[in-house]
């Protein structure tokens, strides 16, 4: 359920459960962080899903039993946070819950135009895992995070653009594209002048 492939420095990870809205089972999160954490050699990695939505957070069936509350989000959105390379969130659709997660610790966050955004965790009766609202508003601001984690608004696609929450609107047929094509400019650079730019665009 969880695709990797690797083409020279550039990895593409890519989910692929559509049939359940790509929502996660603690085994795909499990694998999805060993992947990124085995990414240190990756110049960029791409993050992205198969059909419609990108992901609906966690599997209902496991939310319930655990998984809503587990710390492997944490070791997965920790370990895309600390990857050397550019990290893009390749945004085929709808992005729900602690999926959320992964998205806001990518360098970049491209999305298709009927992407919609949302995070109901107080609703369900959990808090959202520690470092998602700190790396939220540090895009968006407290107001807007709150906006989403405490008013539950579902942001769409234009109003995330305006925020900050997302940094372009691509086609859909064009996504992974667009994604690759920023991916082959820091790739062509050198990696200490690549590492060291990212280095300082960090908090």
């Amino acid at each position: 359920m969880i695709e990797l492939h690797k083409d020279a420095d550039v990895w593409t990870v890519t989910i692929n459960r559509p049939d359940k809205a790509n929502s996660l089972t603690h085994a795909m999160l499990t694998e999805l962080a060993e992947i990124m954490e085995s990414a240190g050699s990756a110049r960029a990695v791409i993050l992205t899903a198969r059909g419609k939505v990108f992901s609906a957070g966690a599997d209902l069936e496991e939310a319930v039993a655990g998984l809503a509350t587990s710390d492997v989000w944490e070791r997965l959105s920790g370990a895309i946070a600390a990857l050397p390379g550019l990290s893009i969130a390749a945004l085929n659709g709808t992005l729900a819950g602690g999926a959320m997660g992964m998205a806001l610790a990518c360098d970049l966050r491209i999305a298709v135009p009927g992407a919609k955004f949302f995070y109901p965790v107080m609703k369900l009766g959990f808090l959202p895992q520690p470092s998602d609202p700190k790396r939220m508003a540090a895009l968006i601001g407290p107001a807007r995070t709150k906006l989403i984690l405490m008013g539950g608004q579902k942001i769409e696609a234009p109003e995330a653009l305006t925020f900050g929450l997302i940094d372009r609107i691509v086609d859909g047929a064009d996504l992974l594209a667009h994604a690759q094509e920023i991916s082959a400019l820091t790739v062509a650079a050198k990696p200490e002048i690549a590492a060291e730019i990212k280095r300082m665009c960090n908090p």
